[in-house]
């Protein structure tokens, strides 16, 4: 089954587990978000929305947030002494595509959990944990031992300058 969705003044044709990008929308990565402007569902049986099929929707969820490469806009007008030089990111939204919903349904996957933060190593060793084992307690770092130094190779003698030939003026 696919669908064709419209967002952002744009329209993609979509199918489970594509992966778009698209024009930012809000939502952090792992989130799921909903595009409601379905305009047609294809698969066995065709449905064409006027303009939009009544009841579906294509659930997604957000990868990335990210900008795209540089863009440079030169302008110059000839011997008026005028010239702009202006850069532009465009900003854009990762999505995979995790399901076509029909009848009003709603996703039935759920947004990915958050991966937790770990925390510094200084804040771990600083409390002591009680009721671990000896093993599970953070081991201190062995401290990196100096690089021994290669010797330096002996620079050239500089050529001195050649003496004045005698009989001249």
């Amino acid at each position: 089954m696919f669908a064709v969705i419209k967002t952002g003044g744009k329209q993609y044709r979509v199918a489970a587990e594509d992966v778009l990008q698209i024009d930012k929308v809000k939502g952090d990565p792992g989130e799921i978000i909903q595009f409601g402007e379905v305009l047609l569902l294809g698969g066995d049986d065709v449905k064409l929305g006027l303009p939009t099929v009544a009841g579906a929707s294509v659930a997604a969820e957000v990868l990335e947030q990210g900008r795209g490469p540089k863009i440079i806009a030169f302008k110059k007008r000839r011997r008026k002494n005028s010239r702009r030089k202006r850069g532009h990111r465009q900003e854009f939204t990762l999505v995979r595509v995790t399901e076509i919903l029909t009848d009003g349904a709603q996703p039935t996957k759920s947004a990915a959990p958050k991966a937790a933060k770990p925390k510094s190593a200084k804040a771990e060793s600083a409390e002591p944990k009680s009721g671990e084992p000896e093993s599970a307690k953070p081991k201190a770092a062995k401290p990196k031992s100096p690089k021994p130094k290669s010797p330096k190779p002996k620079a050239a003698k500089p050529k001195r300058a050649a003496a004045p030939k005698a009989g001249g003026e």
